[in-house]
């Protein structure tokens, strides 16, 4: 029983860390995304707003899933391991795809666009792996 109880403790901070980092990440969209669209109208061309926008948009998008996979996992009961595996491959990908937009956006140095695709890799690793923790968690009776 005890065993059990450590089980689950570890899955419910594993889910908060993870629900703290999408917020998070969710609220960095939103001031990247502002400040872009206000402070930055008069130095960055229309295009280049489009690019920060893209960025903050993803960023936001992928934040919600860390968000919603945390809850989720929580109600499936699963396994601490693969929610760090899904929830790291989201945040990598927040990492790379909206860091590397920003940069191409701020400085137009083109070598940023390169990690763009790397970015979006992890987005869908992290989307197949979360189809696969849903469809492995286990059967409720």
């Amino acid at each position: 029983m005890n065993r059990q109880v450590d089980v689950a403790r570890q899955r419910f901070n594993a889910n908060r860390l993870w629900a703290i980092v999408g917020a998070m990440v969710c609220l960095l969209s939103v001031v990247i995304g502002a400040f872009a669209a206000h402070s930055l109208k008069t130095t960055l061309s229309d295009y280049q707003i489009g690019i920060v926008g893209t960025g903050a948009q993803y960023q936001m998008y992928h934040g919600l899933a860390i968000l919603i996979s945390s809850l989720l996992f929580l109600a499936l009961q699963t396994p601490t391991k693969l929610i760090h595996f899904v929830n790291s491959a989201f945040a990598a990908g927040c990492l790379l795809f909206p860091i590397s937009l920003y940069c191409l956006a701020l400085t137009e140095v083109k070598m940023f666009a390169y990690f763009t695709p790397l970015g979006g890799l992890f987005f869908i690793i992290g989307w197949c792996l979360l189809i696969w923790a849903i469809v492995k968690s286990p059967k409720q009776t």
